[in-house]
């Protein structure tokens, strides 16, 4: 992190993390509130930064066959009651149309949660043989979910999303589909975000309402608490039964496809602020920065050699395809420096008269304020390099915060310890319980987040009932 503060209006992360965060939301001008609680303006530099993100994730789907498709906003009540489950897990945060113009509509309409009985819906009408399968669709939108306590990124009513949804003629494809997707958020996380992540099952309770197995990438904050992060359903052949969706397979019989979903959202912006920010504003991971550099020349009206020679270098990079912006304004050099800072541009670049004659500039670090002296012969080169190399800090960071505040406890007292005190996961036992996970959260104040796909084998105590057993777990305090 820069060692000096210089954005004095956001308040320290140590003071008050919740005012922090929600500091560095509007003063870095990436939202902003609407006249509806809950539902926030995306504003343009945040929404870039959304943008990049989903440029990665829809290079990532389309690379694996998925197609990007658009289902209605409004769903029938009579189609979202087909599916008990999925209707009742889903049935708090659903918000309702019951009038058309002036008129009372014949049957209310929910705004869409998620989408899976639309798209089952539209399968049943256009699925009829194995050759229609795997059917591999995505699509990008906002849903609605009646949130009682909102937060920008963390928990609006309305965000942005990608929701994937797939049909597979068998089982082993379905759920080779639904452990692949879950890689790709991991993929996204740790090489473009400078997130380590946890994979992991989430335990019957946590799962998504309606899906066999919910898988999971959770990530820790600054703050210890952890965040969900991307998550990826199998749902077997459930959906596919209740809405009639069937094909004739080779054996030409009939049959139920088996279906996934999986979904990220603009949350991951707000991961990417409370994994990676400082007392000064927003860290940014070079890969998703809207401005990976920012040129700021220094004393050009008095020598107009030195803003020409800016100008040569910002058209050098965006010919190298970074993301440059050149600040020849006349704000102060102080106000240039926090403002970059604010909104976590990963390199500045100073450039003077001294450092003309010499043929050189300096390149400011925003990740942890270090200053680097650069030969502007080679200066791509030298940028792009240097973007690299602040990713990996920022990512090791990010994992020796994780691997420090990953506790493996035996009791329940040691995790309510750890939790009421500096924070942090802890990896126990579990002997997969309903009672003890309940037990967890109201004796120790924790959930689970997930069983790690990667299991010890050993075995040992359930750090609750004390019961023999081998299932490994995470618990934390979460968003």
């Amino acid at each position: 992190m820069a060692k000096d503060k210089k954005v004095e209006q956001i308040t320290d992360m140590e003071v008050d993390f919740a005012q922090w965060f929600t500091d560095v939301c509007t003063k870095a001008e990436l939202v902003d509130y609407s006249g509806v609680k809950g539902l926030y303006i995306l504003r343009p530099y945040g929404y870039a930064i959304w943008e990049n993100i989903q440029h990665i994730l829809d290079g990532m789907f389309k690379r694996d066959g998925h197609e990007n498709v658009s289902m209605p906003l409004l769903i029938p009540e009579s189609l979202l009651q087909k599916e008990k489950d999925h209707v009742e897990g889903f049935a708090p945060e659903c918000a309702w149309v019951t009038i058309g113009g002036s008129e009372e509509l014949p049957e209310k309409l929910c705004i869409r949660p998620t989408s899976e009985t639309l798209f089952c819906d539209h399968w049943s009408h256009v699925v009829h043989s194995w050759r229609d399968l795997p059917m591999k669709y995505n699509q990008w939108c906002s849903v609605l979910r009646w949130e009682k306590t909102t937060r920008p990124f963390l928990r609006g009513r309305e965000f942005l999303w990608q929701e994937g949804h797939t049909l597979h003629a068998t089982e082993e494809e379905a759920r080779e589909e639904t452990l692949h997707q879950l890689e790709v958020y991991a993929d996204l996380c740790e090489n473009f975000l400078a997130m380590p992540v946890i994979r992991g099952n989430k335990t019957e309770k946590e799962k998504f309402a309606g899906a066999v197995n919910t898988y999971t990438i959770e990530c820790m904050m600054h703050d210890k608490k952890a965040l969900q992060s991307g998550t990826s359903h199998y749902f077997g052949d459930k959906f596919s039964r209740a809405y009639d969706v069937t094909f004739t397979g080779r054996d030409n019989k009939l049959q139920y496809p088996f279906q996934t979903s999986w979904g990220s959202t603009t949350r991951m912006i707000g991961a990417v602020i409370m994994t990676h920010g400082d007392n000064n504003g927003l860290v940014l991971p070079p890969r998703i920065a809207p401005t990976q550099v920012v040129i700021v020349p220094i004393a050009a009206h008095k020598n107009p050699e030195v803003l020409e020679t800016a100008k040569s270098v910002m058209a050098q990079l965006i010919a190298a395809d970074v993301r440059v912006k050149l600040d020849d304004s006349d704000q102060s050099m102080g106000w240039k420096c926090a403002e970059y800072e604010m909104r976590g541009v990963p390199i500045r670049l100073e450039l003077g008269p001294r450092d003309l004659t010499e043929g050189n500039c300096c390149l400011v670090r925003r990740d942890n304020g270090e200053k680097v002296t650069a030969k502007i012969e080679g200066i791509v080169d030298e940028i792009k390099a240097l973007l690299d190399a602040i990713h990996d800090n920022m990512y090791a960071v990010a994992e020796k915060n994780l691997e420090d505040n990953t506790f493996d406890l035996k009791t329940i007292d040691e995790v309510k310890e750890m939790a009421s005190g500096r924070g942090g996961f802890a990896r126990t036992k579990w002997c997969g319980s309903l009672e003890c996970e309940l037990k967890m959260k109201e004796q120790a104040g924790v959930s689970s987040r997930c069983m790690p796909l990667k299991q010890s084998g050993t075995t040992g105590k359930c750090v609750c009932c004390g019961k023999e057993c081998t299932t490994d777990i995470y618990w934390g305090v979460a968003y």
